[in-house]
């Protein structure tokens, strides 16, 4: 079965850094989306960061220039290197997947079917 494992999170001040990252085991499809998700404290689930098989790369408007996303196809493993954290980057961050993938919608995050159990990541002011 396709299990989704997340690691990386931490505490860490405005302007830190921190690096997450995503081992998918178990899936052999040749078609799929990947990202990250976030789940503020006050706020609902939203779209981080998604990469396809296709190639299209899609960054949350908000996180742009200060998040990377990075995948290592020959390891299954999706990176979120987050630079400049700010306090609204607060949360519990999710890795999934997406098997039936939707590139122009890769940030949607209920089209995504495998989850992993998150990780949580807490910025400072």
């Amino acid at each position: 079965q396709v299990q989704v494992a997340e690691s990386g999170g931490g505490s860490v001040q405005t302007g830190g850094s921190l690096r997450l990252s995503c081992v998918v085991t178990g899936y052999s499809g040749s078609r799929w989306c990947m990202g990250w998700f976030r789940k503020p404290p006050q706020w609902e689930r939203e779209g981080v960061a998604a990469i396809c098989d296709d190639g299209t790369l899609t960054y949350r408007w908000n996180v742009k220039g200060r998040f990377t996303l990075s995948k290592d196809n020959n390891k299954n493993v999706l990176d979120l290197q987050m630079n400049s954290l700010k306090p609204e980057d607060t949360g519990m961050y999710y890795c999934a997947v997406n098997p039936l993938p939707n590139p122009a919608l890769n940030l949607v995050w209920d089209d995504y079917k495998y989850w992993g159990q998150g990780t949580q990541v807490s910025v400072s002011s």
